[in-house]
């Protein structure tokens, strides 16, 4: 199979689809890979590791894109990319799209089909593809937020340790998955004050035993959250809903009466946001203010870290493209696990969730492919 890996080109996304030790891997199985020059330069894969790794550079995305039979990418396709996508033609890469009902259209019109890592599951039910973005946007999103409590930038010039003698910032974590544990943990670490919801009772209890004598681990009823919003210095929105848009938790109400100069770190912003007050926002400009509360809502906050999230995303997404391109038919007929992750055949929407968001008629993707 001819796999094309284009330069993202979303606002300060640095990540690269496949890492030159991937493109090796696939090279090895026998198949072709063509990268875009200077798709991973930014973050030092230049194309002679490229090359060196078996693939042909393209002097553009137009003939990456009119080449190949599998894209496969790391942000949502771009409108430009979605037009260059054609019937048949397989993408691979996070999707997002009950948030995006433009893109989905685009999709749709295009013909192609598209899978999203981040509704790939694993024999638990887990989603492996989305895990360690997870990770690295929960640890990421106590930076941003302690970068942000400081009073140049606006906060409330609070240090989330504290020091001795004086009281640490309190944190809010709304759920208590991969975003929210790692958010905790790193919270922890530095030494706030850490209180962490969750609908799950089971997930509480695994969340107290991880972090012994060291958090809060409260459920999270509409109740709880108004009662300890106005406490809180930083507020981390964690929750997930694989697929659809994610629950607005927080009111415009109820982010009124937080406190001057506390943060809002929404980690579900690729999904909607968690508060009614969240917009998507870029790593170029970051943040903005709503009844003195400032709001982080950088819709793809692992691209800051760009080499270790590509590293992180292709040490889990590499043997999945592998049986893509050994016979992508076969392997979405034979593997619910990845056929989990079809949301769009042939201008069918193929996952519930997102049929159910954006409004559209679902097709099942084991009907859609045997079609």
């Amino acid at each position: 199979m001819q796999i094309g890996v284009p330069k993202e080109v979303k606002n300060h996304e640095y990540r690269v689809g496949l890492t030159p030790d991937s493109v090796q891997e696939l090279v090895s199985a026998g198949h072709q890979v063509l990268v875009e020059q200077d798709a991973g330069a930014a973050i030092d894969f230049t194309d002679e590791h490229f090359r060196r790794a078996g693939a042909v550079i393209s002097p553009s995305a137009a003939e990456v894109f009119a080449r190949a039979d599998m894209i496969i990418k790391v942000k949502e396709p771009q409108p430009d990319e979605c037009r260059m996508l054609r019937t048949g033609q397989l993408l691979f890469t996070y999707l997002h799209l009950a948030a995006d009902p433009n893109q989905a259209s685009l999709l749709l019109k295009s013909g192609a089909i598209a899978m999203a890592y981040e509704t790939v599951t694993d024999d638990r039910g887990h989603l492996p593809l989305l895990a360690p973005m997870s990770e690295v946007a929960g640890r990421m999103a106590v930076q941003a937020g302690a970068h942000h409590l400081e009073k140049a930038q606006g906060g409330r010039g609070v240090l989330l340790g504290g020091v001795p003698g004086v009281a640490p910032a309190r944190v809010l974590i709304l759920g208590g998955g991969v975003v929210g544990s790692n958010a905790a943990g790193v919270a922890l670490g530095i030494g706030a004050d850490v209180t962490i919801m969750d609908r799950s009772v089971d997930r509480l209890r695994e969340l107290d035993r991880m972090f012994p004598e060291s958090i809060r681990c409260v459920y999270a009823t509409g109740a709880a959250i108004e009662s300890y919003l106005p406490e809180a210095d930083l507020v981390i929105g964690a929750v997930l809903l694989p697929g659809a848009s994610a629950p607005r938790l927080v009111t415009r109400e109820m982010v009124g009466r937080m406190k001057p100069g506390a943060v809002v770190v929404d980690v579900a912003i690729d999904q909607g946001g968690c508060f009614a007050t969240s917009r998507p926002t870029s790593h170029q400009d970051p943040t903005y203010v709503v009844d003195g509360v400032i709001h982080y809502c950088v819709t793809n906050m692992p691209g800051g870290v760009a080499r270790t999230a590509t590293q992180a995303l292709n040490n889990v997404t590499l043997p999945f493209v592998l049986q893509l391109a050994d016979n992508p038919v076969r392997a979405l007929l034979t593997n619910a696990n990845l056929r989990n992750g079809l949301n769009i055949h042939c201008g069918r929407v193929t996952h519930k969730a997102v049929a159910d968001s954006l409004g559209h008629d679902f097709t099942d993707a084991f009907e859609a492919l045997k079609k």
